[in-house]
């Protein structure tokens, strides 16, 4: 494995962004393994399966490739890069998150990328779980009203139609699902380092995390700004 830096979170948190601007400026990887979730789940509706079987779902993952190149999602070679972003597929996700045959299969591919890349991975279980010997860890959350603002813009944004309070209602929804379940339940690492991103810049958050990362991997760092 080469150097990894981990950043978990809830959905709105901001670590899908911070990640990447991390990435950008590192040079490194970014692993996100939402996306992976993402695809199984649109995989799935595809071909008409059940999502709620375990089983069925759990031998379809086995049999698709996903692949992340830089700025996109490949899935079984076909860029789906915006179709995993839908609400619809949002809303499924779930099913392959709970799924353990799934996150034993997603696990296995996020490892062999961190094996060949130096990577910034965020996800919900990556410092708890995948990685949990990654000497950099951090876990991003916010005020839930605030999170639900974000992801409502990101869907009106790609043209879907949707209710800020249906958003609200979906991802209260899904923090009782990730934090409840018995495998692999959201929560930072305990080596984490905890960041409330509620009315910071996503520039503050990515600074902090980049100066961390480069401490961490034996680079030269950058100085933090002061904690406000």
């Amino acid at each position: 494995m080469r150097r990894v830096v981990t950043i978990d979170g809830p959905a709105g948190s901001g670590k899908s962004t911070v990640a990447r601007i991390v990435a950008e400026r590192l040079g490194w990887r970014l692993l996100d393994t939402g996306a992976m979730y993402r695809s199984v789940a649109l995989a799935a509706l595809r071909a008409g399966i059940d999502l709620a079987d375990e089983e069925a779902l759990g031998t379809l993952a086995s049999r698709i490739t996903v692949s992340l190149p830089p700025g996109q999602v490949l899935l079984d070679d076909q860029d789906v890069t915006q179709a995993i972003r839908t609400v619809e597929v949002t809303r499924v996700t779930r099913f392959a998150a709970e799924n353990p045959k799934v996150r034993q299969i997603l696990a296995f591919w996020q490892r062999a990328f961190a094996a060949e890349n130096d990577t910034i991975t965020e996800g919900r279980d990556q410092g708890t779980v995948v990685f949990p010997d990654a000497p950099c860890k951090f876990f991003l959350t916010a005020d839930p009203n605030e999170r639900a603002r974000r992801r409502h813009a990101e869907f009106l944004d790609r043209g879907e139609s949707i209710s800020f309070d249906e958003v609200l209602c979906d991802q209260q929804r899904r923090d009782a699902e990730d934090t409840e379940r018995t495998l692999a339940p959201l929560r930072p690492a305990e080596d984490a380092t905890l960041i409330d991103t509620t009315g910071r810049t996503i520039e503050e958050i990515a600074t902090i995390v980049e100066a961390a990362a480069r401490r961490c991997s034996g680079e030269a760092s950058l100085p933090e700004p002061p904690q406000s």
